[in-house]
C-alpha cells in the first residue's frame, strides 16, 4: 500500500498554527513512508471563502517548505462528482430525500429538549419496509439525508487516541446535500478521500465527532476506510485554547515577527510529539524519526520563550548571506537603504549570536546603514572630556593603521596606554559615537566592518 495523506484547509482565513502542525505531521508521515502528500482546498463555504485566503494558505505552505505532491484540489471544482455520487446513493437506497422544513425541525428540537432528549432528526422521511411515507409537499425542495445504520457501532483504532467506538444509535441521518443541491462538508470529505485514495487521515481532534459519520458513508459506498489519527488541540501560553484575539496564530505572523520557517517547523514538531530528549533537529531527521506512536493524546501547550530559544539556535547556524537578505528586506520596509552602509553579510556575522529573531537582527544592523544620533543622555553620560580626548587620539591612529581586526585592536591598546585608561572607558564611548548605543560585539570587529571612511567620519563629529 502506498501511503497517501492530505492536508485540507478551509480558505476562510489564514493558515493558522494548528493547521500548520497538522500539515507538518501529514507531510512527514507521507515522506517517512515514501508516499504522497496531497493538498486539498475545502472551499464549499462560498460565503466565507476568499481568493485571498486561498493565496494566504498557499503562501504559508510555501514559506514553511511543505511541498505537496498533488494538488491543490478545489472542492468547488468537483461539484459534478459529488452530485454523481449522491445520485448513486439515492438509487441504492443509502440516501433519501427529506422534505422536513426548517420550522418543523426547530419544533422537533424544542420538543426533544423539553423532554431532556438529545436533539436529533427523527427519521420521519426515512424509507423503511412497510412504512408509508406522505406525499412530497408541493413546491418544497428536499434535502438529501444519509441513511445511517441504526444498529451496531462504528469503531476505529485511532492512531493517537486508541480505540474509539460510537453506537450508531447515537447518530442521526445527517444531511449530505442541501435543498439547493450543494453537498455538505462531511459528504464532500468522504468522496474526496475515496477518490484521492487517502490511506491516512491526520487531522485535529475537533473532527473526532465527524469520523463515525464519514466511516459509515465510506462503508455504504464500498470504499476503503482510511486510518485516522486525531491530533490534540494546542493551548496558548496562558493555557487556554489558541485564539486570534489573544495569540499570534497565523503562520504569516511568525514570518513578520522574524522567525525562520525551519525553527517554527522544528518547534511545531515538538508540540505533541517527541523523539527522546532531542530538541533541535532538521526536517530530514524529523522525517526519519516520525511516527504516530509518539504523539501524545493530551493537549500541547505553546511556549513562546521556547520558540524564541529555538529560533536563536537556528539564527546562529544560518548562512550570513541569507540573514543579510532577511534583514535587508526588513530594513527596506522601514525606508532604509540596506546598501547604504557596511556589507550586511559581515555585520550579520557579528550579530547573529546575539539576536533572537530577524527583526532584532535588523535592529542591530540598522546603525550600519544610517547616520546615528546618540541621545543627549548618552552623550552626557559617556562622552566626557577625557573620553573625547581619547577618541581624538584613537581617531588619528585609525587614520593610518592597516584596516583589519588585529591592527585595529593593537591601535586600541596603544590608545589606552597613551591616555592611561581602561578598555571600557574608551570602548563604550566609541560604541556610542559609532552606533548610538553603549553595547555591541567586539569593538575592534565592529570598527573593521563599519569601514575606515565611516568610522573616521563619525568620530569627527565628537572627537
Amino acid at each position: 500500500m502506498t501511503v497517501r495523506t492530505r492536508f485540507a484547509p478551509s480558505p476562510t482565513g489564514y493558515l493558522h498554527i494548528g493547521g500548520a502542525r497538522t500539515a507538518l505531521f501529514a507531510w512527514a508521515y507521507a515522506r517517512r513512508h515514501g508516499g504522497q502528500f496531497i493538498l486539498r482546498i475545502e472551499d464549499t463555504d462560498v460565503a466565507r471563502s476568499t481568493p485571498e485566503a486561498v493565496q494566504a494558505i498557499l503562501d504559508g505552505m510555501q514559506w514553511l517548505g511543505l511541498a505537496h505532491d498533488e494538488g491543490p484540489y478545489y472542492q468547488m471544482q468537483r461539484m459534478p462528482r459529488y452530485k454523481e455520487v449522491i445520485g448513486q446513493m439515492l438509487a441504492a437506497g443509502t440516501a433519501y430525500h427529506c422534505y422536513t422544513s426548517p420550522e418543523e425541525l426547530d419544533r422537533l428540537r424544542e420538543e426533544q429538549m423539553a423532554k431532556k432528549e438529545k436533539p436529533r432528526y427523527d427519521g420521519r422521511w426515512r424509507p423503511e419496509p412497510g412504512k408509508l411515507l406522505p406525499a412530497p409537499p408541493a413546491g418544497v425542495a428536499p434535502v438529501v439525508r444519509f441513511r445511517n445504520p441504526t444498529e451496531g457501532v462504528v469503531a476505529w483504532d485511532d492512531g493517537v487516541k486508541g480505540r474509539i467506538e460510537i453506537a450508531n444509535a447515537e447518530l442521526d441521518d445527517f444531511i449530505i446535500a442541501r435543498a439547493d443541491g450543494t453537498p455538505t462538508y462531511n459528504f464532500c470529505v468522504v468522496v474526496d478521500d475515496w477518490d484521492m485514495g487517502i490511506t491516512h487521515v491526520i487531522r485535529g481532534d475537533d473532527h473526532v465527532n465527524n469520523t463515525p459519520r464519514q466511516i459509515n458513508v465510506l462503508e455504504a459506498l464500498g470504499a476503503q476506510v482510511p486510518q485516522y489519527a486525531h491530533l490534540s488541540m494546542i493551548l496558548g501560553d496562558d493555557g487556554q485554547k489558541l485564539s486570534k484575539r489573544r495569540n499570534s496564530v497565523a503562520v504569516t505572523d511568525y514570518d513578520e515577527r522574524g522567525y525562520l520557517p525551519e525553527a517554527l517547523l522544528n518547534y511545531l514538531a515538538r508540540l505533541g510529539w517527541s523523539h527522546g530528549d532531542d530538541e533541535v533537529f532538521s526536517m530530514e531527521q524529523f522525517v526519519q524519526w516520525f511516527d504516530l506512536d509518539h504523539i501524545t493524546a493530551s493537549a500541547a501547550q505553546f511556549n513562546t520563550e521556547k520558540l524564541d530559544w529555538l529560533n536563536a539556535q537556528y539564527l546562529k547556524s544560518a548562512a550570513d548571506t541569507r540573514l543579510a537578505g532577511e534583514a535587508a528586506r526588513r530594513l527596506a520596509r522601514r525606508g532604509i537603504d540596506p546598501e547604504a552602509g557596511a556589507p550586511l553579510e559581515k555585520v550579520a556575522a557579528l550579530y547573529k549570536d546575539r539576536a533572537t529573531n530577524l527583526n532584532e537582527l535588523a535592529d542591530a544592523l540598522e546603525p550600519f546603514c544610517v547616520v546615528v544620533h546618540p541621545s543627549a543622555e548618552m552623550i552626557a553620560t559617556h562622552l566626557t572630556e577625557a573620553a573625547r580626548g581619547a577618541l581624538k587620539v584613537l581617531r588619528d591612529k585609525l587614520a593610518d593603521c592597516a584596516w583589519e581586526k588585529a591592527a585595529i585592536g593593537a591601535v586600541m591598546k596603544e590608545t589606552l596606554a597613551a591616555c592611561g585608561m581602561k578598555m571600557p572607558q574608551v570602548a563604550i564611548p566609541l560604541r556610542v559615537v559609532l552606533l548610538g548605543q553603549p553595547q555591541s560585539p567586539a569593538i575592534d570587529a565592529v570598527v573593521e566592518v563599519l569601514g575606515r571612511t565611516e568610522v573616521l567620519a563619525r568620530l569627527d563629529q565628537y572627537a
